[in-house]
């Protein structure tokens, strides 16, 4: 028997109702779905150790979740580029002070791992405006290399203290200091009339002031950092200390040898403040 209207139209009420509760039961379970996506397992918002719960309900297959595209940063975000080398420290240079030297006070690790061991002091001239501490650090890290004359495996040096015995000492002395510290030792620094190198007198290394603060220029034209000459002068100096004497370039593009006098040219060699390269002495033809 066909079913009334009245009956056919209560049927599709009560089709309504259970489809609006399917639907009811499908937004939940898709919801709950998004939200452990969203969520995870707590990666990220503060709570790794929790777990969103599971709502039961039917199996829904999800579409992947969108994820945004990267944006470009901004040219004011992008990370800055790498930071130049330091080639000449600013600011003024006294030309002369008072003769007389604060020290390092501190006795520094042994550098090296087999050798004669040669105790060396730190001095930096009154007014220079130089910390002796900062000055010693870098003279420790130039003679530590890898790469300085302790490589050889017949050396070891150490800082030590004022009043300590000591076999030299590394002074860092204004040009007009200089000029006269290395007169005295018999060694001339000047350059057109003006104390310009620096030197070594016996017991005495002598580091000039100007060339530790604007290194030289032909450094600065090729864009060698500051750094990396006062590394070249220390070892240079100490090289002469050692007994070493000066050497010339064994060839255009090739590494300036330590002992060269790179401070005046480099006459087609490349900058390098290093007496071993590779593990090996690295010498010139002698001068």
């Amino acid at each position: 028997m066909a079913p009334t209207a009245s009956a056919a139209l209560g049927g599709r009420r009560r089709l309504g109702a259970g489809a609006l509760i399917r639907v009811a039961v499908l937004v939940a379970a898709v919801g709950a779905a998004v939200a452990m996506v969203a969520g995870g397992t707590g990666v990220g918002s503060g709570a790794a150790d929790e777990v969103d719960p599971v709502v039961s309900g039917p199996a829904v297959a999800l579409a992947p979740v969108a994820t945004p595209s990267p944006v470009s940063p901004s040219p004011a975000e992008r990370s800055p580029s790498p930071t130049a080398p330091v080639l000449q420290e600013p600011g003024s240079i006294p030309s002369t002070g008072p003769g007389r030297f604060g020290y390092d006070d501190r006795t520094g690790p042994v550098l090296g791992a087999a050798g004669e061991l040669r105790r060396y002091r730190v001095a930096v001239e009154s007014g220079s405006g130089v910390d002796a501490g900062e000055f010693a650090s870098a003279v420790r890290t130039s003679l530590a290399g890898p790469g300085s004359w302790v490589d050889s495996g017949r050396l070891r040096l150490r800082q030590v203290e004022r009043t300590a015995r000591y076999d030299f000492t590394v002074y860092l002395a204004t040009a007009g200091t200089a000029g006269r510290m290395c007169a005295a030792g018999g060694v001339d620094i000047r350059v057109g009339g003006r104390p310009y190198t620096s030197c070594r007198a016996p017991g005495k290394v002598i580091i000039n002031l100007d060339r530790w603060r604007l290194s030289v220029p032909h450094f600065v034209e090729a864009d060698v950092p500051l750094s990396l000459y006062r590394t070249y002068v220390v070892n240079h100096e100490v090289g002469h200390e050692l007994g070493n004497r000066h050497e010339r370039c064994p060839g255009r593009g090739e590494p300036a040898p330590v002992m060269m006098q790179q401070t005046l040219f480099l006459k087609g060699c490349v900058a390098n403040p290093w007496p071993y390269l590779d593990g090996r002495r690295y010498q010139g033809p002698p001068l």
